[in-house]
Protein backbone atom coordinates (compact mmCIF):
# COMPACT_ATOMS: atom_id res chain seq x y z
CA UNK A 1 0.00 0.00 0.00
CA UNK A 2 2.54 2.25 0.66
CA UNK A 3 4.66 1.82 -2.39
CA UNK A 4 1.55 2.42 -4.64
CA UNK A 5 1.30 5.36 -2.43
CA UNK A 6 4.22 6.78 -3.20
CA UNK A 7 3.90 5.94 -7.53
CA UNK A 8 0.82 8.10 -6.79
CA UNK A 9 2.83 10.71 -5.10
CA UNK A 10 5.63 10.92 -7.87
CA UNK A 11 3.06 10.64 -10.46
CA UNK A 12 1.12 13.67 -9.18
CA UNK A 13 4.42 15.75 -8.81
CA UNK A 14 5.69 15.52 -12.16
CA UNK A 15 2.27 16.33 -14.03
CA UNK A 16 2.18 19.60 -12.12
CA UNK A 17 5.63 20.35 -12.54
CA UNK A 18 4.97 19.75 -16.67
CA UNK A 19 1.57 22.19 -16.47
CA UNK A 20 4.45 24.79 -14.52
CA UNK A 21 6.77 24.63 -17.56
CA UNK A 22 3.81 24.60 -20.35
CA UNK A 23 2.15 28.14 -19.17
CA UNK A 24 5.86 29.48 -18.34
CA UNK A 25 6.81 28.79 -22.46
CA UNK A 26 5.56 31.85 -24.88
CA UNK A 27 2.56 30.66 -27.46
CA UNK A 28 4.02 29.76 -30.95
CA UNK A 29 3.55 31.83 -33.42
CA UNK A 30 3.23 31.79 -37.06
CA UNK A 31 5.38 34.30 -39.13
CA UNK A 32 3.85 36.88 -40.76
CA UNK A 33 2.76 36.69 -44.58
CA UNK A 34 5.12 38.27 -46.63
CA UNK A 35 4.48 41.00 -48.74
CA UNK A 36 3.29 40.13 -51.93
CA UNK A 37 3.82 42.30 -55.18
CA UNK A 38 0.94 43.47 -57.18
CA UNK A 39 1.33 40.88 -59.79
CA UNK A 40 1.21 37.91 -57.26
CA UNK A 41 -1.70 39.16 -56.36
CA UNK A 42 -3.07 39.13 -59.64
CA UNK A 43 -1.82 35.86 -60.40
CA UNK A 44 -3.16 33.99 -57.06
CA UNK A 45 -6.59 36.36 -57.42
CA UNK A 46 -6.87 35.27 -61.14
CA UNK A 47 -6.94 39.33 -62.61
CA UNK A 48 -4.90 41.34 -63.15
CA UNK A 49 -5.13 45.56 -62.25
CA UNK A 50 -4.47 47.52 -65.47
CA UNK A 51 -1.05 49.41 -66.21
CA UNK A 52 -1.97 53.32 -66.92
CA UNK A 53 1.83 52.99 -68.34
CA UNK A 54 0.79 50.51 -70.62
CA UNK A 55 -2.06 51.93 -71.87
CA UNK A 56 -0.43 55.05 -72.71
CA UNK A 57 -1.05 56.26 -76.53
CA UNK A 58 2.64 55.52 -77.80
CA UNK A 59 2.33 58.37 -80.16
CA UNK A 60 1.70 61.09 -77.83
CA UNK A 61 4.86 59.48 -75.91
CA UNK A 62 6.94 60.14 -78.36
CA UNK A 63 6.05 63.95 -78.74
CA UNK A 64 5.83 64.84 -75.33
CA UNK A 65 7.40 68.10 -75.16
CA UNK A 66 10.62 68.41 -73.44
CA UNK A 67 10.63 71.13 -70.07
CA UNK A 68 14.60 70.72 -70.08
CA UNK A 69 16.38 73.51 -72.45
CA UNK A 70 18.20 72.25 -75.32
CA UNK A 71 22.06 71.74 -75.69
CA UNK A 72 23.82 74.15 -77.67
CA UNK A 73 25.66 70.66 -79.46
CA UNK A 74 22.40 68.86 -79.72
CA UNK A 75 19.63 71.22 -81.12
CA UNK A 76 17.34 69.46 -83.05
CA UNK A 77 15.09 71.20 -85.71
CA UNK A 78 12.05 69.96 -84.43
CA UNK A 79 12.52 71.58 -81.22
CA UNK A 80 12.46 74.96 -82.32
CA UNK A 81 9.04 75.18 -83.43
CA UNK A 82 7.77 76.86 -86.66
CA UNK A 83 7.62 80.34 -85.45
CA UNK A 84 11.40 81.14 -86.53
CA UNK A 85 12.21 84.80 -85.32
CA UNK A 86 14.15 87.24 -87.92
CA UNK A 87 17.43 86.95 -89.21
CA UNK A 88 20.51 89.15 -88.50
CA UNK A 89 21.85 88.03 -91.63
CA UNK A 90 22.68 90.71 -94.00
CA UNK A 91 19.28 90.02 -95.57
CA UNK A 92 17.82 92.17 -92.87
CA UNK A 93 19.23 95.81 -93.98
CA UNK A 94 18.51 98.94 -93.10
CA UNK A 95 16.87 101.48 -95.69
CA UNK A 96 19.85 104.41 -96.00
CA UNK A 97 18.86 106.23 -98.93
CA UNK A 98 17.79 109.87 -98.50
CA UNK A 99 14.26 110.98 -97.94
CA UNK A 100 12.28 111.94 -101.42
CA UNK A 101 12.90 115.85 -100.57
CA UNK A 102 16.18 115.83 -99.65
CA UNK A 103 17.33 117.36 -102.97
CA UNK A 104 14.94 120.41 -102.28
CA UNK A 105 15.54 120.92 -99.04
CA UNK A 106 18.98 120.06 -99.16
CA UNK A 107 20.79 121.04 -102.79
CA UNK A 108 24.40 121.23 -101.16
CA UNK A 109 24.25 117.87 -100.10
CA UNK A 110 25.61 116.30 -103.05
CA UNK A 111 28.49 118.27 -102.87
CA UNK A 112 29.26 117.70 -99.43
CA UNK A 113 29.02 113.53 -99.58
CA UNK A 114 31.68 114.03 -102.77
CA UNK A 115 34.18 116.14 -100.52
CA UNK A 116 33.62 113.72 -97.69
CA UNK A 117 34.38 110.78 -99.93
CA UNK A 118 37.11 112.30 -101.77
CA UNK A 119 38.86 113.08 -98.28
CA UNK A 120 38.27 116.61 -98.46
CA UNK A 121 36.37 118.63 -95.32
CA UNK A 122 33.89 120.91 -95.76
CA UNK A 123 35.53 124.67 -96.94
CA UNK A 124 38.56 123.03 -99.13
CA UNK A 125 40.92 121.73 -96.59
CA UNK A 126 42.34 118.61 -97.14
CA UNK A 127 44.84 117.72 -94.59
CA UNK A 128 44.31 118.11 -90.63
CA UNK A 129 47.53 118.91 -88.58
CA UNK A 130 48.23 116.93 -85.51
CA UNK A 131 48.39 118.70 -82.14
CA UNK A 132 50.89 117.77 -80.51
CA UNK A 133 52.01 120.66 -78.07
CA UNK A 134 55.15 118.84 -76.46
CA UNK A 135 56.69 118.14 -79.56
CA UNK A 136 56.04 121.68 -81.11
CA UNK A 137 58.02 122.89 -77.53
CA UNK A 138 60.67 120.19 -78.48
CA UNK A 139 60.84 122.14 -82.06
CA UNK A 140 60.92 125.84 -80.18
CA UNK A 141 63.68 124.88 -78.68
CA UNK A 142 66.05 123.40 -81.00
CA UNK A 143 64.69 126.65 -83.16
CA UNK A 144 66.35 128.70 -80.54
CA UNK A 145 69.39 126.88 -80.62
CA UNK A 146 69.75 127.72 -84.17
CA UNK A 147 69.08 130.94 -83.75
CA UNK A 148 71.50 132.02 -81.30
CA UNK A 149 73.88 130.44 -83.17
CA UNK A 150 72.53 133.22 -86.42
CA UNK A 151 71.33 129.98 -88.52
CA UNK A 152 68.26 131.45 -89.23
CA UNK A 153 67.53 128.94 -92.02
CA UNK A 154 67.95 125.57 -89.51
CA UNK A 155 65.91 127.92 -87.20
CA UNK A 156 63.01 128.95 -89.64
CA UNK A 157 62.34 125.31 -90.48
CA UNK A 158 62.05 124.65 -86.77
CA UNK A 159 59.68 127.05 -86.06
CA UNK A 160 57.59 126.24 -89.14
CA UNK A 161 57.90 122.80 -87.59
CA UNK A 162 56.48 123.78 -84.02
CA UNK A 163 53.70 125.46 -86.20
CA UNK A 164 52.75 122.41 -87.73
CA UNK A 165 52.62 120.78 -84.04
CA UNK A 166 50.75 123.60 -82.77
CA UNK A 167 49.42 126.43 -84.84
CA UNK A 168 48.81 129.81 -84.23
CA UNK A 169 51.40 130.20 -81.40
CA UNK A 170 52.04 133.63 -80.98
CA UNK A 171 56.08 133.08 -79.79
CA UNK A 172 56.46 130.83 -82.84
CA UNK A 173 55.26 133.35 -85.53
CA UNK A 174 56.98 135.87 -84.05
CA UNK A 175 60.25 133.99 -83.98
CA UNK A 176 59.80 132.89 -87.88
CA UNK A 177 59.25 136.32 -88.89
CA UNK A 178 62.19 137.76 -87.39
CA UNK A 179 63.97 134.66 -89.13
CA UNK A 180 62.06 135.39 -92.19
CA UNK A 181 63.32 139.24 -92.18
CA UNK A 182 67.11 138.21 -91.51
CA UNK A 183 66.86 136.07 -94.17
CA UNK A 184 65.74 138.67 -96.82
CA UNK A 185 62.17 137.71 -97.43
CA UNK A 186 60.62 140.50 -96.25
CA UNK A 187 56.58 140.26 -97.44
CA UNK A 188 56.46 136.92 -95.78
CA UNK A 189 57.89 138.42 -92.50
CA UNK A 190 55.59 141.25 -92.34
CA UNK A 191 52.39 138.58 -93.26
CA UNK A 192 54.04 136.68 -90.07
CA UNK A 193 54.26 140.24 -87.32
CA UNK A 194 50.79 140.49 -88.45
CA UNK A 195 49.60 137.57 -87.50
CA UNK A 196 51.22 137.61 -84.45
CA UNK A 197 49.57 141.32 -83.47
CA UNK A 198 45.62 139.44 -84.84
CA UNK A 199 46.74 136.47 -82.15
CA UNK A 200 48.26 139.09 -79.08
CA UNK A 201 47.41 142.43 -79.84
CA UNK A 202 48.46 143.39 -76.67
CA UNK A 203 51.08 140.67 -76.40
CA UNK A 204 54.79 141.55 -74.44
CA UNK A 205 56.10 142.01 -78.21
CA UNK A 206 53.70 143.77 -79.83
CA UNK A 207 55.66 147.28 -80.26
CA UNK A 208 58.23 145.55 -81.41
CA UNK A 209 55.98 143.65 -84.15
CA UNK A 210 54.36 147.19 -85.43
CA UNK A 211 57.77 148.40 -85.66
CA UNK A 212 58.79 145.29 -88.03
CA UNK A 213 56.44 146.09 -89.90
CA UNK A 214 56.19 149.61 -90.36
CA UNK A 215 59.81 149.38 -91.10
CA UNK A 216 59.07 146.74 -93.80
CA UNK A 217 56.32 149.05 -95.18
CA UNK A 218 58.64 151.85 -96.12
CA UNK A 219 61.61 149.69 -97.22
CA UNK A 220 59.48 148.38 -99.60
CA UNK A 221 58.16 151.99 -100.87
CA UNK A 222 61.41 153.23 -100.76
CA UNK A 223 64.90 153.04 -103.11
CA UNK A 224 65.99 150.37 -101.47
CA UNK A 225 65.49 147.27 -99.03
CA UNK A 226 67.77 148.06 -95.77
Amino acid sequence: MRLWLWICLLLALSGAAWAQDSAQQPPSSSPPPEKQSPAAASDQNGSSAPDPALNEDPAKKTHAPKLAPPRSDRVQVGDLGSDVGQSSSKDTQIDLSPPADDAQAHPQSSSVVAEAEAGISPGGISEFHTWDPHKAAKSMEIGDFYFKRKNYRAAEERYREALHYKDNDAVATLRLAICLEKLGVFDDARVEYETYLKLLPHGPEAEQAQKAIDRLKASATGPGRP
